[in-house]
Formats: structure tokens, C-alpha cells, sequence
């Protein structure tokens, strides 16, 4: 009986040992993918994803892997997660395990979409944000929570009346307000504001180079004060980055509509005291489908933003790494569409026969 018990341990620990590093140490419910060398080596960076709609599940591993394993942070990816089976399941709202992660964390990168959390896991984010860390918040972030009344973190939800907004609107500088292009018809090019071509987020931005298959949201201008806006969205004519501008529409009501007069902002930084007096940064932006990261200006936006937010833009360099980290196909935007049954185990990097160099061409990665 001893040396089958001592038979079967010594095969648990021959298993544990043939995964891959990133897989080894980290919770069932997510993924780690630790750098050992660069820039953001000794930093830790957390992504909380969880949207229906956007494929932060897909996007938020393939920038946290460009993140580590091409410049030496290490990065913790959070899901929402079907408690029965253990699978990624975007459609959950109450559950996203694992936010104590950023108990430790240098930077919170964030992508959630009407979530309702227990209290016990909020607690996490809230002492996180109220710390004065920096944040940076991604398309459904500016509606990152819908929590009902009478739950000690109502206040975070997008619609409450104790804090106007909530989370979206007080630290990423709106909340949902409504779809400003055409939903599913009309995508986003990324264009350069006014006085804004020298901010050091916008190193290496080649014209063209941000597009999203999304749509440009509406922002209630002006932003805050403390807003500075860098990207303004132009919405094209249709779902191809080689589409025209968007031209004037009548609705139905006989309005004529232009959706470029004005532009509205999709990418901005902020500077927001917290309740400790720390001064927090803060990168918010509108765009986020899982598709414009196929794109190197949406990876470089935002690569060069998480540097920024850890007062590191002094690492930010125009040719800076932001090629792809593995296979990379990312899944069109919708409701009910996101790849069944994934655990966050099958995102660990890297795999048995793959290479962390994925620069183009190579055999494990996809163009810029």
C-alpha cells in the first residue's frame, strides 16, 4: 500500500513538474505568466476581465502575455468562472475569483461589464482603487459594476445614487452613457487629439494604426478637468479599417446626425486624487473588442499605457516591442459567442513545443 501511495505521488509530482511554469503556481480559476527579464521585471500587473460581449477573455491574456514575456512583468489574469465547472464564462456576473491578487499588485488593468461581486471580493478592489494605484479601464469598464441597493459597495455601480456614476464615472471619468456610432455597422479609427501627438502614450502611434470593430461610444463632454484626451474616435462607414468616415444621417425623428462633429474621446488619461491623497493614474479608453488587438497600434496603445501608469514612460520607446505572444484569433464581438469551455489553464504560456519568440514570421505567432 506504501509504494503505491508513494508511486502515485511521485507521478502527481512528475505531472505538476511537465506543466509550464505559469501554470504551477497559480489557482485553478486563473492564469500567471511570469517575465524574468525587461522593463517591468519585480512588477506586477493584475488583469480583471469578465464582459459578454467584447471577448475581454480572449484580449486581456494575449496583452498581459506581450506584457510578460516580452517586457518582464508578471502578470495575473482573472476570469469569470462557472463555479460548477471550472470553465471561463463571461455570462456569470457574481463571480470572478481571485482579487486578492491585487493585494500585491502594481497595476490594475480592468474589463468587467455589469458585474455584481460579493462583498468579500470587492473588498479587494476597493481597498485597491482607494490605495491611489493606478487603473486602467477598458471599453465596459466605464459600467465595470450593477450592484443593487443595500450591498456595501453599491456606490461602485454604475447607476447609484451615493456616488455619481460610480466607478466608471468617478475614477475612469464616465459611465455608460449610449452607442455614439452605429453598433455592429459603423467601426472606430483611433485619431490623434489636438496637442496631444507629444504624450509619451503615444510613442510609435502611425496614423490608421488603432482600429476597432466596436463602435465609438458616447462621452458626455467635456471630460473632467483633470482629462487629458489623446485619442479622439472617428466613426468609418462601415467594419473595415480601410472604410471611410461616417457621413451625416437623418434620424428618424428628421434630426440630421454627424457622428464626427464632434468626435467623440476613446482614449484619455486622468489624474485623480484618492481618499488617501495619493495622486492616481489613470488610462481609460472606449475601445477593447478582442479583434483591434490583432492590430499593433491597439497593442501598443496599450503596452505604452501600462508603462505610463507606472510612471515608467521614460521606457516607453516608438519601436517598443508589442508583437504578438502566441497564437492569436480572436473571436468576433456578440452576446452568447465566447469559445466554450476554456479553462484558464488551457491560456498558460508556454506550451509544450512553443517558443516564447513570436516576432513575424515566427512559427508560433501572428503578424503585427
Amino acid at each position: 500500500m506504501r509504494l503505491s501511495l508513494l508511486t502515485g505521488a511521485t507521478a502527481l509530482a512528475a505531472a505538476i513538474s511537465a506543466l509550464p511554469l505559469q501554470a504551477q503556481d497559480a489557482p485553478a480559476t486563473q492564469v500567471v505568466y511570469r517575465g524574468t527579464e525587461g522593463i517591468g521585471a519585480g512588477k506586477h500587473i493584475v488583469f480583471v476581465t469578465g464582459d459578454e460581449e467584447y471577448r475581454s477573455e480572449e484580449c486581456m491574456p494575449q496583452l498581459a502575455r506581450i506584457l510578460a514575456f516580452r517586457h518582464g512583468f508578471t502578470c495575473t489574469v482573472l476570469f469569470a468562472i462557472d463555479p460548477e465547472s471550472g470553465a471561463i464564462d463571461p455570462g456569470n456576473q457574481k463571480n470572478v475569483p481571485g482579487l486578492a491578487a491585487l493585494d500585491d499588485a502594481d497595476l490594475m488593468v480592468v474589463f468587467t461589464r455589469f458585474r455584481d461581486l460579493p462583498d468579500e471580493e470587492m473588498e479587494h478592489f476597493v481597498r485597491y482603487v482607494e490605495s491611489g494605484r493606478p487603473v486602467i479601464g477598458l471599453r465596459t469598464a466605464t459600467h465595470a459594476f450593477d450592484i443593487p441597493d443595500g450591498r456595501k459597495f453599491r456606490r461602485y455601480s454604475w447607476r447609484n445614487p451615493e456616488w455619481k456614476g460610480g466607478f466608471g464615472q468617478q475614477v475612469l471619468g464616465e459611465t455608460w452613457v449610449a452607442h455614439h456610432g452605429g453598433h455592429g455597422w459603423q467601426s472606430t479609427r483611433g485619431v490623434v487629439a489636438d496637442g496631444a501627438a507629444e504624450h509619451p502614450i503615444l510613442r510609435g502611434f502611425e496614423a490608421g494604426s488603432v482600429w476597432d470593430p466596436s463602435d465609438v461610444y458616447t462621452i458626455r463632454l467635456p471630460l473632467p478637468e483633470d482629462a487629458k484626451t489623446l485619442l479622439n474616435g472617428e466613426v468609418l462607414a462601415g467594419m473595415d479599417p480601410s472604410d471611410e468616415a461616417a457621413g451625416a444621417r437623418t434620424l428618424k425623428d428628421g434630426k440630421v446626425f454627424h457622428p464626427n462633429e464632434p468626435m467623440m474621446p476613446v482614449a484619455w488619461t486622468r489624474s485623480v486624487t484618492a481618499p488617501n491623497g495619493e495622486t492616481q493614474r489613470v488610462f481609460s479608453t472606449t475601445l477593447g473588442a478582442a479583434e483591434a488587438f490583432a492590430h499593433a497600434g491597439t497593442r501598443r496603445l496599450l503596452v505604452n499605457a501600462s508603462l505610463w501608469a507606472l510612471g515608467m514612460e521614460d521606457a516607453i520607446e516608438p519601436d517598443l516591442d508589442v508583437a504578438c505572444v502566441g497564437p492569436f484569433e480572436p473571436s468576433k464581438f456578440g452576446f452568447g459567442k465566447h469559445k466554450q469551455g476554456v479553462m484558464p489553464a488551457d491560456l498558460a504560456w508556454p506550451v509544450d513545443g512553443a517558443s516564447k519568440e513570436t516576432k513575424d514570421g515566427g512559427k508560433d505567432g501572428t503578424p503585427r
